[in-house]
């Protein structure tokens, strides 16, 4: 690999790391990051859908496809990572909400505010600001460093 001119996904991870070097941080991060994509999911699940565009998940699909889209152009293992996660993750959610109904959006909604609050806490020991302060991708970045981090663990290239 050329190291003059790094790959965007290259980029994107060393400066979302660079903002998360705190050992407390990274493991509030990699607990707190997976449970917020799968919140916002969950909220966007129980959004009712007109009966001629589908059924419900269906905006949860449509978030979950265009972010696959821009993860797949960044890299196209950690495009496959995120897809089963995605899969795992809606898979789960369907059977929340076919447990639950729209309670779904309540649990959904509190595990949001409680990850956030936990990202700050983790924020408060690195001592800097959250990436996504200075640009709002970093909310998309998130998932990917944390796939990445798992990515490391498993010895899969990306």
């Amino acid at each position: 690999m050329d190291t003059t001119h790094p790959r965007p996904i290259d980029r994107w991870l060393g400066s979302y790391s660079g903002d998360h070097r705190d050992p407390v941080n990274q493991v509030i991060h990699l607990v707190c990051v997976p449970l917020i994509v799968w919140s916002v999911l969950a909220v966007l699940w129980t959004i009712p859908v007109p009966s001629m565009l589908g059924r419900p998940g269906f905006w949860a699909g449509m978030a979950m496809f265009l972010s696959l889209l821009y993860y797949w152009r960044l890299s196209r293992p950690l495009g496959l990572g995120m897809l089963v996660a995605y899969i795992v993750l809606g898979l789960l959610t369907h059977a929340l909400f076919e447990l639950l109904g729209m309670w779904l959006l309540w649990m959904a909604l509190g595990v949001f505010v409680v990850a956030w609050i936990g990202q700050f806490i983790g924020h408060m020991f690195e001592g800097r600001r959250p990436s996504f302060l200075t640009d709002l991708q970093y909310l998309l970045i998130g998932p990917l460093w944390t796939l990445s981090k798992l990515f490391r663990v498993l010895r899969i290239r990306w």
